[in-house]
């Protein structure tokens, strides 16, 4: 079969964040080339990053390559991409991360070129004490205690690799000792939610704005054995919507979890006490570090108290309880 890659130029903090964004296009079979310097860190410290990059992109600047099967109900996918990394460029200073210039480019190619040659490195990784993140085709290494979280190589978002991702995951192993209830506010693939399950959580709840994400993170629930009566799953945008927002708040919840943007998460800020109890904690990510300060003020402006920040590169991730 032949195959379009059409591929976007970024950043390598882009590199989620526009993978993200063609999801919200329907385009899930997805490869991230990284920037040389990333690919260095990769291939000399397999066990910090579970990512992927071609050799090529040694020589290349980062980007997220997408590939759909060349036939006629995909005619036009591409100026579809085109006009999503305009919007996604006009919102480059909202979001606070750097993009690039999110310029496209797109190829036929044949599917023999691409489909087995990123596995190489995408390999299990072990993340904090207790999870091991697994892609679906690999075994899972012999005599490990820890719990194992599958996920599908089509799911190019939230797959642990990113810093964001991994820091969220870090810090809720600590928190997850059996029987607690979560909220997974913008889930994305539902790797946070889902992992937590896998721990040892009772009970589940995940919502993202996107109904691709939405359904994602179902799918990568039931993929994991985790039981769908105790996993729910809402789409829909909690600070617009009053029926999404009565719906999550209508209990309290152990631990909450939001591994979205600085902007939303200052947006968030009011609402999540109301999703806590006292003892209840609230792990946040995916904050550029240039925004920390407003993140911390807007939380404790809240009613939270930051007791702990964990650092990534130029991300941060927290950890925030009621004061």
């Amino acid at each position: 079969m032949k195959w379009l890659e059409i591929t976007v130029s970024t950043t390598d903090e882009g590199t989620e964040i526009v993978s993200a964004r063609l999801s919200m296009l329907g385009i899930n079979e997805v490869s991230v080339v990284q920037g040389h310097e990333a690919v260095e860190r990769i291939m000399s410290d397999a066990v910090k990053y579970w990512d992927y990059a071609d050799d090529a992109a040694l020589n290349e600047q980062p980007a997220v390559r997408a590939y759909l099967a060349d036939l006629p109900e995909n005619e036009g996918a591409a100026e579809r991409v085109r006009e999503s990394m305009r919007e996604l460029a006009a919102m480059e200073a909202e979001i606070g991360v750097p993009l690039g210039d999110l310029e496209v480019s797109v190829r036929e190619v044949d599917e023999e070129d691409w489909a087995n040659n990123w596995k190489a490195y995408f390999k299990p990784i072990k993340i904090g004490d207790k999870l091991i993140v697994c892609p679906a085709w690999e075994e899972v290494p012999g005599g490990t205690a820890r719990s194992v979280l599958r996920i599908d190589p089509g799911m190019a978002f939230g797959t642990g690799a990113h810093h964001t991702t991994r820091m969220c995951l870090e810090l809720l192993e600590k928190h997850i000792k059996g029987g607690e209830t979560v909220a997974d506010i913008g889930c994305g693939s539902g790797i946070l939610s889902a992992a937590a399950m896998l721990m040892g959580a009772s009970e589940a709840v995940a919502l993202d704005i996107d109904p691709v994400a939405a359904r994602i993170a179902a799918e990568t629930a039931e993929a994991n054995g985790i039981d769908l009566m105790k996993y729910t799953v809402y789409t829909g945008d909690i600070l617009s919507d009053a029926d999404i927002r009565h719906a999550v708040a209508r209990r309290k919840y152990d631990i909450v979890l939001a591994n979205i943007v600085a902007n939303v998460i200052i947006a968030l800020a009011p609402l999540v006490p109301h999703l806590m109890h006292k003892d209840s904690v609230f792990i946040a990510s995916g904050i550029i570090e240039d925004r920390l300060d407003e993140v911390v003020a807007a939380l404790e402006g809240s009613g939270l108290k930051v007791n702990e920040v964990k650092s990534g590169e130029d991300w941060r991730a927290l950890e925030a309880t009621l004061k």
